[in-house]
């Protein structure tokens, strides 16, 4: 299946090196945008899958302009690629929606392996930046909203969100709303990570997780 992508970023040349690339790897780059109202324009005029979107752009940044891209093209999956690592950047594009916060610093390959993974309903995280998260996911709150490293490390950052969720008893269709995803994509995440813990159901893995807790 070829995927339908909109590329956003201010430098022409960025743009140009990132349609070749994809293009090359069988995407279908169906626009290009320089600026955050671009994005929009273009996202609700092309309907994309996926939109590669840059944070720093004139007139209107990434993290501004995400949540409205992602209304324009209901459809589609937002991610990230920028050169920032700053923790409230990456933090301010996941709660507003993005499926995947990638770095410019990423090899060629790397980049498309991960749009794949995205066009598929995975979570996109550069290492660093996946790191970062996990940290902030397992101190940002009480003994029981912490993730021992037995399974932490198992799961990506995006499935460690979802895990979270399940075990604060939230339906799919409520981490849909919270992650701003769609509940197909929490349905996979959840196949994804009992798989990886070797369950096969919530209530298994929420009793693996009090288990590893004590």
């Amino acid at each position: 299946m070829t995927v339908r992508i909109l590329i956003v970023d201010d430098h022409p040349l960025t743009r140009d090196a990132l349609a070749g690339l994809l293009q090359a790897n069988d995407f279908d780059v169906v626009g290009q945008a320089g600026s955050g109202a671009e994005a929009i324009q273009a996202a609700r005029s092309l309907q994309p899958q996926l939109v590669l979107l840059d944070l720093s752009m004139p007139d209107m940044d990434g993290l501004t302009a995400l949540p409205l891209v992602r209304e324009a093209a209901p459809g589609a999956e937002v991610v990230v690629l920028t050169a920032s690592e700053d923790e409230d950047n990456l933090l301010g594009a996941i709660r507003a929606g993005a499926a995947g916060y990638l770095l410019k610093s990423e090899p060629p390959d790397k980049i498309v392996g991960f749009l794949r993974g995205v066009a598929h309903g995975e979570a996109a995280l550069s290492g660093a930046v996946a790191r970062r998260l996990l940290d902030q996911v397992r101190e940002g709150g009480d003994a029981r909203n912490q993730v021992p490293d037995s399974i932490a490390q198992a799961l990506s950052a995006r499935e460690l969100e979802v895990l979270l969720l399940l075990d604060r008893h939230l339906g799919t269709d409520e981490i849909a709303q919270r992650l701003f995803i769609s509940e197909h994509t929490v349905r996979s995440h959840v196949k994804s990570l009992l798989a990886k813990l070797g369950v096969s159901s919530r209530r298994e893995a929420l009793e693996q997780l009090d288990r590893a807790r004590r």
